[in-house]
This record gives structure tokens, C-alpha cells and sequence, in this order.
């Protein structure tokens, strides 16, 4: 009897492992740079490591973590010709839609300071190292850290769950605390993010350019932050279902565009997709046509494909049937129709890849290595400072 209880002991503590990570990588949308402990890949072994700076003035204004927190920041400072160059990073990590999710969520470094890590590498886009990153090395770098769930846009709460959705004040008290920290003199900025980050540096990409004097060259950059509202493998929506949540849990139709909301549904404009044709700042937007995340938490995720049927594709698309790929194709059509209007505007950049990936702006590898993606001879940061310039 007492070897059969220490049986289930060990199957049940197997069971919430892989719920666990079940519910880390759905609900704070592990990248492939994570997989790499934040980008750190074989080509650059000895990074930059950056500490974190918490928001001391932000509880005053009510701008916390999920769970009450201060919001924080990894900030490396600029020198030589970069002193007055600022690029803000906005971390990604996903949404929380429903309270048991974003309860879940409180207790991680995605809705909580308390267990971000002290220190991160500076890798890719962020990179100290003129030979990794020529062009932004020495400029102020700053990385947001991600604690609300709703790419930086609620503002409500549930005190019964005793949750806090207040991103939307977590954007404004950074921006302010990085003004007052010489962010106000800069003669150039650009307004990054990753994945949930990318979605939100299109959300505020126009706000952030009006925190600046119109002399500042001001721009944006999206990565991995072209979520569509596509159709799923059995024909449902599984990501307008994801963000209908977020949007009306965490009160974010209060702070997405007019412009959009005066004509379609608050989930709507969630979607980047319906807001890129409306930005008046120059956007740059970095995605895979077969961007990975989304193959396999929005067009083909486990809820979607009951059977199975696609596991192995979603996985790894050398073992896509023919049908599959045929299905995927579609999406990067799509993909490409939704970006059409965007790109005849010669204020604004594109980079879209064929890559299964997501997120290549903090990888060292995708962003300037050797064997990096390359369009028309172009490497990636190539293409973005051009588009910079």
C-alpha cells in the first residue's frame, strides 16, 4: 500500500508539472527566444546582464502587477554618439482572458515583480556589442518587463480575485519615469516590442510619439506582433475567443484607438491588423509569414485538434501533409492581404519572412549574424535602420 501511495505521489506531482507548463507556455506565450533563456544563443556566450529597476513612484498612481507589485524595467545607458538615442523594448509574454488564468499568472514573473528575474541578458536588438548590433549598441536600451496580461492596456480590477489590470498606468508611470531620466532630451527614439509586446508597441505607437517635441525622430517596431484574427484547423476563432476575454476582464476598450473603436467592437481592435492603416508614426513591422505561435496556439492548437491530427505539424513543419501546408500557406496569404494597404506607405517598413519562428529582433542569430534571414540582400537590422534613417 505504501509503494502503490508513493505511485500516485509521483504521477500526481507529473500531472501538475506538465499543467503547469501547460498553462506557462498557453498563458505567458513562451517565445522560441525564451527557450534560450531570453535570446542567448550560441553566438554570443558572454552578454551583457542588466539589472532590474522597479517603478518606485508608479504604486502611488495605482500602476502595479497583477498582484499589486511594482512594475520594473532593465535599463543599460547610453554613451558616445547613442547618449541621446532611446529604444524602448516592450516585453511580450502572452494575455490572461479569464480570473483562473490571470490568478495563475499573479504568481509568475508575468504578473508579478516579486519573481522577475534580478538580472537579464542584453542580447540581439539590445545588445551592448557593436559587432552583434551596430546600429543600436550604444543607445539607451530599456526593457519594459510585461506584468499585466493585456500587452500594457487595461485599466480596471476584481477584488474579489484580488487582481490588479492596470497596464495601461504601467505604460504611462515608465514613460514618465524614463522622461525624467533624460528620455525627455532624446533625439531619436524608437518604440520596440516583442510578440504581446509587438501588439503593444502598435497600440502605443502613436502615443509614444506624442510624448516627444515634434524635432524628435520618433518611430515604432512591431516583432512577432501581427496576431490575425484567422480561422482555426475546425473552423473556429480560437484567438478572437482569447481576446475577447482579455479585452472585456481587463477594461481595454477604454484605451484602444477611437478611430477603430467608432466603427468596429472592442475586440476588433485588439486585432493589429484593423489598426495599422490608422497609425500616423512611421511603423516598422518585423514578422514570419509562418509566424510559430500562432500556427500552434491560434491556428492549430490542442483545443482546435481534439484527434491529434495535427500535433506532429504544429511541432515541426517538415512533418506537415501536404494539406497542412496548403493550410498554412493560407495564412501567410493572409497574412500578407493584411499588410497590403499598410506597406504602399513610404513612411512605413516591413520585414516579412517565410520563417517558422517568432520573435527575431532579441535573438542574436535572426538579428545580425552571418546566416541571419535576409530579404533582397538585406539582412534584418539592416532593413530596420534603413527604414531608421
Amino acid at each position: 500500500m505504501m509503494k502503490l501511495s508513493w505511485v500516485w505521489i509521483v504521477i500526481a506531482i507529473a500531472f501538475l508539472q506538465l499543467v503547469t507548463g501547460f498553462l506557462d507556455f498557453n498563458e505567458t506565450e513562451l517565445s522560441l527566444i525564451e527557450a534560450f533563456d531570453f535570446g542567448v544563443s550560441k553566438l554570443n556566450y558572454n552578454p551583457l546582464m542588466v539589472g532590474l529597476t522597479l517603478i518606485t513612484s508608479a504604486g502611488a498612481k495605482g500602476a502595479v502587477c497583477l498582484d499589486g507589485t511594482l512594475p520594473g524595467y532593465h535599463w543599460h545607458r547610453g554613451y558616445g554618439s547613442g547618449a541621446n538615442s532611446w529604444l524602448i523594448q516592450l516585453e511580450g509574454g502572452g494575455w490572461c482572458n479569464n480570473v483562473r488564468t490571470c490568478v495563475y499568472r499573479k504568481k509568475t514573473r508575468r504578473g508579478s515583480s516579486t519573481y522577475m528575474e534580478k538580472q537579464i541578458p542584453f542580447t540581439g536588438i539590445l545588445s551592448d556589442k557593436a559587432e552583434q548590433n551596430p546600429d543600436f549598441f550604444n543607445w539607451n536600451r530599456v526593457k519594459l518587463r510585461y506584468c499585466d496580461g493585456a500587452s500594457f492596456t487595461g485599466d480596471t480590477e476584481n477584488k474579489a480575485a484580488k487582481l490588479q489590470f492596470r497596464g495601461q498606468r504601467i505604460w504611462l508611470a515608465a514613460m514618465e519615469d524614463l522622461m525624467s531620466k533624460g528620455m525627455r532630451n532624446a533625439k531619436q527614439a524608437l518604440l520596440s516590442g516583442c510578440s504581446a509586446g509587438g501588439l503593444a508597441s502598435i497600440l502605443h505607437c502613436d502615443e509614444f510619439r506624442n510624448m516627444f517635441p515634434r524635432t524628435s525622430k520618433v518611430k515604432c517596431l512591431s516583432d512577432a506582433g501581427l496576431f490575425l484574427d484567422a480561422v482555426d484547423v475546425s473552423g473556429g476563432r480560437t484567438l478572437r475567443s482569447l481576446y475577447n476575454g482579455v479585452v472585456g476582464l481587463q477594461g481595454v476598450q477604454h484605451n484602444l484607438p477611437r478611430i477603430c473603436t467608432i466603427r468596429r467592437d472592442p475586440t476588433s481592435c485588439f486585432f493589429p491588423q484593423n489598426l495599422i492603416s490608422n497609425i500616423r508614426t512611421s511603423l516598422f513591422i518585423l514578422n514570419a509569414a509562418y509566424d510559430s505561435w500562432q500556427i500552434q496556439s491560434s491556428i492549430a492548437p490542442p483545443s482546435a485538434d481534439p484527434h491529434g491530427y495535427w500535433h506532429e505539424c504544429r511541432l515541426n513543419h517538415a512533418k506537415c501533409s501536404a494539406s497542412q501546408m496548403r493550410f498554412l500557406q493560407g495564412f501567410r496569404i493572409e497574412m500578407l492581404n493584411a499588410i497590403k494597404g499598410f506597406s504602399q506607405s513610404r513612411e512605413n517598413g516591413l520585414f516579412i519572412n517565410s520563417c517558422f519562428a517568432h520573435c527575431q529582433t532579441e535573438r542574436q542569430d535572426t538579428w545580425f549574424a552571418a546566416n541571419s534571414p535576409e530579404i533582397r540582400n538585406k539582412l534584418l537590422e539592416i532593413g530596420i535602420l534603413t527604414e531608421q534613417e
